[in-house]
């Protein structure tokens, strides 16, 4: 069973609220760089706060993927994508996230910037076995943009 959105306006609503979920990453990003030395604990609080919970997103998306991957579609057979793996997966990017805010900052994003690139390589594997590989180039883009924007915070500080 494959679970990718079939309407093609809810799909590009997917990709266009993906997208605006970058805008703190990037704006926060080059504040790291333009404010004051004074202010930037405070940017880098915000930016390494909504990097830990974009991260926590991120695993709570395998939580709903394996709730829907027991569910059986009319005429269309069960193909099992290993659920336990998504749900045992979900509670990951959490815990790799933690860390990250009880850092110092620089380290912080950095670490935050490394837990993004892992959950994407987890996605790959996972994503595929669900029938969701559809996503994986607007995974790959929103997550090298909150990388990088995380690994360039980090060389402001």
């Amino acid at each position: 069973m494959t679970l990718p959105l079939h309407d093609p306006d809810d799909a590009a609503l997917a990709r266009t609220l993906g997208q605006a979920g970058l805008i703190p990453f990037v704006m926060l990003a080059a504040l790291l760089w333009l404010v004051d030395v004074a202010l930037q604990p405070w940017v880098a609080i915000a930016l390494t706060g909504y990097a830990a919970l974009i991260i926590s997103f991120l695993g709570g998306i395998h939580w709903g993927i394996g709730w829907l991957g027991g569910r059986h579609e009319r005429g269309l057979p069960h193909v099992p994508h290993h659920q336990r793996n998504h749900f045992l997966w979900g509670i990951v990017p959490s815990l790799l996230a933690w860390p990250g805010l009880l850092m110092p900052a620089f380290a912080g994003l950095a670490w935050l910037g490394f837990v993004l690139i892992i959950c994407y390589l987890a996605d790959r594997t996972l994503y595929r076995r669900a029938g969701l590989e559809a996503w994986l180039t607007l995974r790959f883009r929103l997550s090298s943009i909150a990388a990088l924007s995380c690994f360039i915070g980090a060389g402001a500080l």
